[in-house]
């Protein structure tokens, strides 16, 4: 009797997924995120907002994540809220008529959260990528959380059980930056490629990539940087920009004469980390790209009066920057608000650049070392699997 003839299996056809992510750094997780769901499905549609990282990659965007870009906590978020309302409206519209096999919120949650809250409420899976800050400020976002999200995929290790705990289902997927950072950043090298002296200490300013961040911590951390080049003449500086926000930058260095001292870099901020011997930088995951790239740190913030008191009544732990959050110590200095001066400021990074602080860095180094270990997963497979699984169960 002749064998059956083969059956010919159609491979599924690969899935619609809708993403939104708010800013640079969620544009940054996103890229990595359709890395893994690419290597799983060549063919995959993603669409949604976002934006350069993921547009490389296929991405189609309806809409940039620049039109999400907002500082602050309340002020400054209304300026932007009806434009943002209005977009948040029409994507509603759009993938409850469309209904894609899953759709995965990037950070952003006072924007994503609502919306996957209501798409879930309509049938359609869920995923919320980068888990809210609940056990630093702002605790009851956790009944958001479980309204909004089908699945959380956390970048720190401690968050799944806090969500469990919530009855709220979550991967530890690792931290993408500790794949991209390497573990033994190379000083000389970074030096090289940008003209800098090899004997001569060397201070990365990194005032952030927001312009409202710019408008109000620039001036006194070049302030702070002033004061630091009288006090010690052969300080090499950097400053790197993002292309938006570089003329804005350079017009001050300008304003306060030290064009001729400040090197000011079109974007090259791991560059300028991994050629410093200390960073004052803003509070914001930049603190965690610092902690990667095992340097020491003073960390400082300024915001709008309004957004500083609402933010400080929801505090939940004494830290603000990541490093020393995650290391649940002050392992660096946070100058914040008022306490961020430019001769405080100054201060702190100095103590950081005499020969007497190098039992101190080399314990801080140890600890970020041993942080870069503990975030150090397969981000992309262990999120696209997540999402996989999600979507057929």
């Amino acid at each position: 009797m002749p064998d059956p003839m083969p059956v010919a299996v159609t491979p599924p056809q690969p899935p619609r997924i809708a993403m939104v992510a708010g800013e640079t750094s969620g544009d940054l997780l996103s890229g990595l995120l359709l890395d893994g769901l690419l290597r799983r499905w060549p063919d995959l549609q993603a669409y949604g907002i976002g934006g350069a990282m993921m547009q490389r990659r296929g991405f189609h965007a309806l809409y940039s994540s620049e039109r999400l870009a907002v500082h602050g906590y309340s002020f400054e978020v209304l300026l932007k809220l009806r434009d943002i309302l209005k977009i948040r409206s029409a994507l509603r519209s759009q993938l409850l008529q469309e209904r894609p096999a899953v759709f995965v919120g990037v950070d952003a949650p006072d924007f994503n959260l609502g919306l996957e809250r209501d798409l879930r409420a309509q049938g359609i899976k869920t995923v919320h990528f980068v888990c809210p800050s609940i056990w630093a400020w702002r605790p009851e976002r956790i009944h958001k959380i479980r309204a909004a999200a089908d699945h959380v995929l956390c970048l720190f290790p401690f968050e799944p059980a806090l969500l469990a705990a919530q009855g709220i289902a979550a991967t530890f997927v690792g931290h993408p930056l500790a794949q991209v950072i390497p573990e033994q950043p190379d000083k000389q090298a970074a030096r090289q490629a940008l003209g800098l002296a090899m004997d001569a200490p060397v201070l990365a300013v990194l005032p952030g990539s927001r312009r409202a961040e710019v408008q109000y911590i620039a001036r006194p951390f070049l302030q702070a940087t002033a004061l630091l080049l009288q006090r010690l003449p052969q300080l090499q500086v950097l400053l790197p920009a993002v292309p938006a926000l570089y003329d804005q930058l350079q017009a001050l260095l300008s304003e306060l004469g030290l064009s001729d001292r400040v090197q000011l870099l079109p974007g090259q901020s791991h560059t300028a980390l991994a050629a410093c011997d200390c960073t004052l930088i803003a509070s914001g995951t930049a603190t965690l790209e610092a902690a990667l790239f095992k340097r020491p740190m003073v960390i400082g913030y300024h915001m709008h009066p309004i957004s500083w008191r609402l933010m400080r009544r929801k505090q939940l732990q004494p830290w603000v920057g990541l490093p020393n959050i995650l290391c649940q110590d002050f392992v660096v200095p946070e100058l914040l608000q008022d306490r961020a001066t430019p001769a405080a400021l100054a201060d702190a990074v100095q103590q950081w650049l005499t020969p007497e602080a190098a039992p101190q860095v080399a314990a801080v180094q140890d600890r970020f070392a041993a942080l870069h270990q503990s975030l150090l997963r397969d981000t992309s497979t262990l999120a696209a699997q997540a999402i996989e699984t999600l979507i057929y169960a």
